[in-house]
């Protein structure tokens, strides 16, 4: 975690934000009326720090963290309005500690941003065009139809509609999720936007941006696991149902994770058991799978979730392990995460790209405003049932399971 120095403000989106506005630093008068924001019984002032773009205000918390910050909170915005952001993180030393930094979406600016924000217009030509590149991809890569054949009869795209038609699903709602919920706690986010290419998959996923802080620990949670979940209650449904349509074929050499012909989903314990169900005495030990195009995208659908899963930085894992044990602890449990993956991806080559992309990602997640309360059981609960999830896409079937299942 950053000194209190360096972590003046939420992000330097922020900071530079507010340098931009040039809003005029606090006066004689303004820090009386500051220091009259903290009552002695809920945080006891101590002392004021001056920073370019903050004011810090370190002192002792005497209540329970959310108390304390709803009321601080509350008494600067009765004195300065929508003039700060009001932060509470803690130090190195674990002390709790307040700042103030200039807010750049005031109300006025606020809702001339929020309307810059909202172009449908853009989302929904984006999708249009993910729609015909994944249809085309999954024409010709997944059906196996040539660029000839689908030239000659354009008829012939629809063949990978059902491709198309279930990644965008997946993808879609999993952005909707962490869209929704972001609404809830009424931060600024864009529209979902989809990425289309016209190769690979037809598309790079899908994103949002969110463009103010997180209000605290509990938002944070509630918006990185959102899209997880809301991803894989469609994700699942469909590939269970690709797979129930897919083909035996026989397990060979070339067989892998990604080989969508020849597909061993035994390197996953969750597929292996989604195989298992859904093709039942069909799916021997010596067989791998031939994917129906739904099956490709609900497990594409499962390949990108894990992903999203993973404990590190700014991924929706990363949110959820900051949420749950706080900013410092989350990085730790982060590096640890990208060294583990990079052991797992010499016994496991084709997972080497992951390692290496997680290796590049920066560690530390963004603080909420409020960065020290902390998440209540239920959401803890929640947590590591979503890491449990990641545990059981990435580690492989036990040998007494597989002979116990006969795959």
């Amino acid at each position: 975690m950053p000194t209190p120095s360096q972590n003046s403000a939420t992000g330097s989106t922020v900071s530079q934000a507010a340098e931009k506005l040039g809003l005029r630093p606090i006066t004689k008068q303004e820090e009386t009326e500051l220091r009259n924001c903290f009552p002695w019984g809920v945080y006891y002032l101590q002392n004021l720090e001056y920073r370019p773009q903050a004011v810090l205000c370190r002192g002792k918390l005497r209540t329970n963290p959310d108390a304390a910050y709803k009321t601080v909170r509350k008494n600067v915005e009765a004195e300065f309005g929508d003039r700060f952001f009001v932060i509470f993180q803690e130090s190195f030393s674990g002390k709790p500690f307040f700042a103030l930094v200039p807010n750049p979406y005031t109300q006025s600016r606020g809702k001339r941003l929020q309307d810059e924000l909202t172009r449908p217009g853009l989302a929904l030509a984006l999708f249009v065009i993910t729609l015909f590149t994944t249809t085309v991809v999954g024409a010709t890569q997944i059906a196996g139809l040539s660029p000839e054949q689908v030239q000659s009869n354009p008829e012939a795209l629809l063949r990978g509609l059902p491709y198309a038609l279930a990644l965008m699903a997946i993808l879609g709602v999993h952005e909707l999720g962490h869209y929704l919920v972001a609404l809830y706690y009424k931060m600024r986010t864009t529209l979902p936007y989809f990425i289309p290419i016209p190769f690979f998959l037809g598309t790079f996923g899908a994103f949002i941006q969110m463009r103010s802080p997180v209000p605290n620990r509990k938002a944070l949670f509630d918006v990185g696991i959102a899209g997880p979940v809301a991803g894989l209650l469609v994700a699942l449904p469909l590939l269970f149902w690709g797979l129930a349509h897919s083909s035996p074929v026989p397990l060979t050499e070339e067989s892998g994770l990604v080989n969508i012909q020849s597909l061993d989903p035994r390197f996953s314990l969750l597929l292996s058991v989604l195989s298992k169900w859904a093709l039942g005495s069909q799916f021997m030990p010596d067989m791998a799978i031939n994917l129906h195009p739904v099956a490709v995208a609900g497990y594409i659908g499962l390949v990108v979730t894990a992903f999203n899963l993973m404990p590190v930085g700014q991924l929706d894992g990363g949110h959820i392990i900051h949420a749950m044990f706080g900013q410092r602890t989350g990085a730790a449990i982060g590096q640890l995460s990208r060294l583990l993956m990079l052991v797992l991806a010499f016994l496991q080559p084709d997972l080497l790209l992951w390692a290496i992309i997680l290796i590049l990602l920066p560690v530390i997640d963004e603080p909420a405003l409020n960065d020290v309360s902390e998440l209540d059981n239920w959401r803890d609960f929640a947590g590591l049932l979503a890491l449990t999830v990641l545990v059981s896409i990435l580690l492989p079937v036990p040998g007494t399971l597989s002979q116990w299942l006969n795959f």
